[in-house]
């Protein structure tokens, strides 16, 4: 018989991929960190897209809710008008106006994040 024991097993450090062996192609948000004109170009090209869509955005919403009260004030003959025993006036302030502001802020969100993510593509930061 053998009093010998057997040896534990070895223990072995594991580690990440060798990034030395493989580099990672530099994506371009080093420029706007380092803040080069490169970068300031790409920011700005984005912050004017931003601005654009709330402009667009918030001009539907001047053009619809906004000119809702004009239209009463030019049409007053809107007041006599009943719908379910309430006036029209007040249906179409008090509870149609909700689902729009709700479809254009959900419109307005998800277009934001479209640009988002498209701008991220651009820089390189997003596998496709």
């Amino acid at each position: 018989m053998s009093d010998a024991q057997p040896e534990p097993p070895r223990r072995v450090r594991v580690t990440g991929p060798d990034r030395a062996a493989h580099p990672s192609p530099r994506s371009r948000t080093g420029d706007i960190d380092d803040e080069t004109p490169l970068g300031d170009l790409y920011l700005g090209s984005l912050l004017r897209e931003q601005l654009l869509l709330a402009a667009r955005v918030l001009g539907l919403l001047a053009l619809t809710v906004g000119t809702l009260p004009l239209l009463f004030f030019v049409a007053p003959g809107l007041d006599d008008v009943r719908l379910l025993g309430l006036p029209m006036v007040w249906l179409v302030l008090g509870v149609l106006v909700y689902p729009w502001l709700v479809l254009l802020g959900w419109s307005y969100v998800r277009r934001a994040e479209r640009n988002e993510r498209d701008f991220a593509e651009l820089l390189g930061e997003v596998d496709r």
